[in-house]
Parts: structure tokens; sequence; C-alpha cells
């Protein structure tokens, strides 16, 4: 009784509606009600029924008989694709990402970076260097530390002078005249910020190139050479052709003389490690890299003999396949976010890379 009361009560507030909605709720309800009155809900659940079916629209889906047997195994959609005749254009098929960016309204904009369909999608990366993990969880930290420079309290850093130097005099052609460069050359240094979080010097990238002699009278020297760094950097090795001719020694304009190799992420951390760990301590009676080598921008260089390319481990191994005459020397040159000498050198001497004599910054 209690269940048909609150039926009843219910009913009352849902009658504003009369269409078959409220009809089907009624019938819903009155369905659970107390055994009690089976007959008369029995009687209302038929008239409802009958008077909900008539208010429903047509529909073939109401009164269909199903899909037949036949219908169902001749059904067959790749079938029916090989027989079309009509292909759809080749820009369905296959897409290709604009080769120039036309700003951001442009209604062809190209892929990020990220995406396998970019111009510009590197894979990668593949593995997770040592040295690359020990650089953002140890050298970075300690860089910071190293180029720290106090200031107590009152003491504030020494201002540097304009760069660029007035005309002095009283010739009338120095008036209005733009300013000159500083003393010793026109070439301006970089700015050095303080070193923060945000400008740490990094690793960026490292080049291999070598000069081979033999290969202005037999090319079997520049191919020997060519295999050799391919071996040791991991890179396609790319030859270059000389410019001019020099008679004196021997040169031809459009000769191949020279190989190089440019190596970034992975295999820039993979080579300076190799080069650290297992080729340096090999070196007899080496003294390390000399203090006033680079080019005052943050960018080092250091050579190899032939002897010390020989040292590497792709070359111990396969060292027979190598002529011993035709193994050449390298200069490798590591180029940093360093915005001078010093902290390039500071963030080398992290890594591993001694130096000696005289440091000029």
């Amino acid at each position: 009784m209690a269940l048909q009361e609150v039926t009843t009560a219910f009913l009352k507030r849902f009658r504003a509606c009369n269409g078959p909605l409220y009809q089907a709720s009624k019938l819903q309800c009155r369905q659970y009600a107390t055994a009690g009155d089976g007959q008369e809900t029995n009687e209302l659940q038929l008239s409802s029924s009958g008077q909900g079916m008539r208010e429903l629209e047509e529909s073939s889906f109401l009164g269909g008989d199903g899909t037949s047997d036949t219908a169902v195994q001749k059904f067959d959609p790749a079938r029916t694709a090989r027989t079309r005749n009509r292909r759809l254009p080749p820009s369905r098929y296959q897409y290709k990402s604009p080769r120039y960016y036309r700003g951001p309204l442009h209604p062809h904009q190209p892929p990020k970076p990220s995406d396998p369909s970019s111009r510009e999608f590197a894979p990668g990366p593949f593995s997770l260097p040592r040295l690359e993990q020990t650089y953002h969880d140890t050298f970075a930290h300690d860089f910071m530390t190293m180029a720290y420079t106090h200031f107590p309290p009152g003491l504030e850093p020494h201002k540097k002078g304009d760069r660029l130097r007035p005309w002095l005099g009283e010739s009338p052609y120095y008036k209005n005249r733009p300013l000159r460069g500083p003393r010793g050359g026109d070439t301006l240094k970089l700015l050095r910020k303080p070193i923060t979080f945000r400008n740490v010097p990094k690793l960026e990238r490292v080049t291999v190139h070598t000069m081979v002699k033999g290969a202005i009278d037999e090319s079997a020297y520049l191919h020997v050479a060519g295999m050799a760094m391919q071996a040791i950097t991991g890179v396609r090795a790319e030859a270059h052709k000389t410019r001019t001719s020099v008679a004196g020694f021997g040169i031809r304009e459009g000769q191949y003389l020279s190989v190089t190799c440019d190596l970034q992420g992975e295999d820039m951390y993979h080579f300076i490690s190799k080069v650290v760990d297992v080729v340096m301590p090999k070196i007899k009676d080496w003294r390390g890299v000399r203090g006033s080598s680079g080019d005052s921008s943050g960018h080092l260089h250091f050579g190899l003999t032939a002897e010390d390319v020989a040292l590497f481990p792709e070359i111990e191994v396969n060292y027979d396949m190598y002529p011993p005459r035709m193994i050449p020397g390298c200069h490798v040159t590591i180029h940093t976010s360093a915005k001078d000498d010093r902290d390039a050198r500071l963030l080398l001497t992290q890594v591993g890379v001694p130096f000696f004599g005289k440091l000029i910054n």
C-alpha cells in the first residue's frame, strides 16, 4: 500500500503532461504496484499499451522481418571496393607537408616537428647516453656554482666601458661619424651574461674534419679516410671539393680532398665519451689540449694524429681493413653554447678533457 501511495502522488505531479511519455511512465509505475489490484493493473496496462502504439510513428524498423541470410552472405565490402572503377584523388592516400610556411592565417599549416609527416621530423632518441645524464644531473648544477661571482652588499660589479670608440679630435670629419670598433680589430666579442639556470652552457655539436694529402695523387686515400671517419663517428661522411687550383701543391680545382662529419644529439655524446674515456688515456706522453685553443666564441678545437685515430675501438677491431699508412688524422671542433672560451673550457673540464699551458680567454 505504501508503494501504491507513492506512485499515486508521483502521477498527480506528472499529470500535466498527457503525452506518450506520461502513459509509459504510468504503465511502468502501475506494473510494480501491490498484488491486490492485479486485474485492474492488467486492464490499464493493455489500454495504455494500445494507445501508446497508436501514437508512435510508423517505421519500417518496427515492422521489418530482419535481414535475410542470403543478404548477409553476399555482403562483402572488400570485393565492392575492388570492383569500384573510380579511385579517390591521390591526396586522400598520401599526405605531404607544405614545403614553405606562409604564415599563421594560411589554410594549409605544416604539422608539428614531432609529427612523422613533418619535413622537420627527426626520429629518436633511441638511447640515453651516460654523458647526457651526467650533464643534467651533475654538470649543470656544479657549473652554476663554479661560475658564481659573489658581490657583498654595497659592492657593485665593475662596469665595462663602451664597446665602440668615438672619434676624438678637432677634425671636422669626426663630427657625426659612426663609432669605430675596439682596438686590435673590428670584430666584437659576444656579450657574456651572468650564468643562471636558464643559460647554463651545454654541448651543441661536434665537427670532425680531415684533409687527406695523399688524395692529391691517389683517390684510395680519400676512400679510406671516409670509411675511418664514418666508423669512429657513426655518421655519414661528406666529401668536399677544392675551390681553386694551387700549382705549388699540385691541387686542381674541383678535386675531392677533405672529409667532414657533423655530430649532434646521441652521436655527439657517444663520440665525446669515447674520446675522453677510451682514446685520450691511451695516447702516450699526451699533455692535453692547449689552453689557447678557441675562437673566443665558446668553440674549442684539438687534433688527433693518425696513431691516435687508430686507438678508436672501431679501428682496433678491424685494423686489418684499414691500411696503416692510409689512416688519416683529424681535427675535432666542439661547439658549445658558451659565449667565451673560459666557460667552454670549464664545461669540457667537467667532461674530462685536460688542458695545459697558458689559458687564453
